[in-house]
């Protein structure tokens, strides 16, 4: 691996981890300095990101954390949707006891950081019950597509989860996603799963609005 592409994996996991927010500044020679490398890795790492949207270059503003449109958005979530909902019934398909356990000690500890209304907390472990469900899923291919796209759209699930009852709501959704699997029902484990991802009606109009804030703040 280059040393531009291993800035732009720490760049990359700095904003999946909210550590970098949408709408952040980029500046090259900041983080250059920052690194202790010249300015040509930065600017080749920050290439990179472009190309996967998670970056853009505006005018007078430099290289900033991007917003996507949301139209644009919103197809991302339909085909993350679609992987995800794979992902449920091959696990309810192929779930083995280890898978089980896993499963069970990911959603407690949602449910530890939900009910202390711990967002950043409830995040983080959504991520692993995720990883979880695409683990279970027994098809490397899949997970890794799985994992890739989940990491796209991490700023904005992030998001979408400081909108009013979403933990207790996305909670519950683990909860009857985790009975699906756990009862071997195919059908219902990829429909819930589908349902938990995609974004419309009011989710949309919320993570619209919250896009929108970013943005008149950038």
């Amino acid at each position: 691996m280059s040393q531009a592409q291993r800035l732009r994996q720490t760049i990359e996991d700095e904003i999946v981890a909210g550590h970098l927010a949408v709408g952040s500044r980029l500046d090259e020679l900041q983080l250059a300095e920052r690194f202790g490398v010249s300015r040509t890795p930065i600017r080749e790492a920050l290439l990179q990101l472009a190309v996967t949207g998670l970056v853009e270059t505006k005018p007078r503003r430099g290289t900033i954390v991007s917003a996507p449109e949301p139209q644009h958005l919103l197809a991302m979530f339909e085909t993350m949707a679609e992987i995800e909902a794979a992902c449920g019934r091959f696990a309810a398909r192929r779930i083995v006891p280890a898978d089980e356990a896993a499963l069970d000690a990911a959603l407690a500890a949602c449910a530890v950081a939900a009910q202390a209304g711990d967002c950043e907390g409830y995040y983080q472990e959504n991520y692993v019950f995720h990883s979880v469900v695409y683990r279970a899923c027994h098809n490397a291919f899949l997970c890794e597509h799985a994992r890739h796209l989940h990491r796209r759209l991490a700023p904005f699930r992030r998001l979408q989860l400081r909108a009013r009852h979403r933990l207790g709501q996305s909670l519950r959704e683990h909860e009857s996603i985790v009975a699906a699997i756990r009862s071997g029902d195919e059908a219902a484990a990829g429909e819930r799963l589908r349902a938990h991802v995609v974004v419309q009606g009011d989710r949309f109009a919320d993570l619209a609005a919250s896009l929108r804030t970013l943005s008149d703040a950038a």
